[in-house]
């Protein structure tokens, strides 16, 4: 079955640029005018990646991916012509899963997609193990539908946070360097930097912690790195 992907951005050049090319690979592909409209396109349909502008009418990239991410873990690229790493933070703050800065080159644009599909969708997790299911303490991971449950109640994850977290879980007290987490849960060659580790791990520590500056599961080795450890 074809991959579906949504494409949102108010430039109707760049949308049919973006068309084309990947329905030439294969993609079936949906386009988005303003936020609006993009919202209502997720609400109804499932896809395995959006690609959404942040400069949009209507409602701006921030609060569509934001609304979405009440609802889905839908994979979100955010795609921005402003070069500021804070607009960048931001994007991931509000729920994006990656970011690429306009003008973009369309090889890599797919090469980001694929990457995150192939996470995303497989069937491998991110360490060698044949867990589908993993119990720590409160904690339910199910690796398979990539759901967490904490003490039997779901807790939405994005699928970078799900993929932190599940790294973090199966290797118990064991530290992550920001560098080791960018390479194994991004990839090797992903362009970003560790602020977008930091990023994630706070989002993270905010849907799953009582009182994040205090965690309970996730901790911070000062001057290290990450680790997973219940207390």
């Amino acid at each position: 079955m074809a991959k579906k992907v949504l494409v949102v951005d108010d430039e109707k050049l760049i949308v049919k640029g973006i068309r084309f090319s990947l329905e030439q690979d294969g993609y079936e592909v949906d386009c988005a005018y303003d936020g609006e409209e993009a919202l209502s396109m997720a609400q109804q349909n499932v896809y395995d990646m959006i690609l959404l502008d942040i400069m949009l009418p209507k409602m701006d990239g921030y609060e569509v991916c934001q609304a979405i991410r009440e609802f889905s873990n839908m994979p979100i690229i955010m795609l921005t012509a402003k070069g500021d790493d804070m607009d960048k933070i931001l994007g991931l703050d509000y729920g994006a899963d990656d970011y690429i800065t306009k003008p973009f080159n369309i090889l890599e644009v797919k090469a980001r997609i694929k990457a995150i599909m192939r996470r995303t969708v497989s069937a491998q997790p991110v360490v060698s193990t044949n867990e589908s299911i993993i119990e720590k303490g409160d904690l339910r991971l199910d690796c398979d539908s990539r759901r967490l449950f904490i003490l039997g109640e779901e807790c939405n994850l994005t699928a970078r946070e799900f993929e932190i977290l599940e790294l973090l879980v199966r290797n118990e007290n064991k530290v992550y360097s920001r560098e080791n987490l960018l390479n194994t849960v991004w990839g090797e060659g992903y362009p970003g930097d560790v602020r977008t580790v930091d990023v994630h791990v706070r989002r993270l520590r905010e849907k799953i912690e009582s009182n994040p500056s205090e965690p309970k599961y996730v901790h911070t080795k000062w001057g290290v790195g990450y680790y997973y450890n219940q207390k």
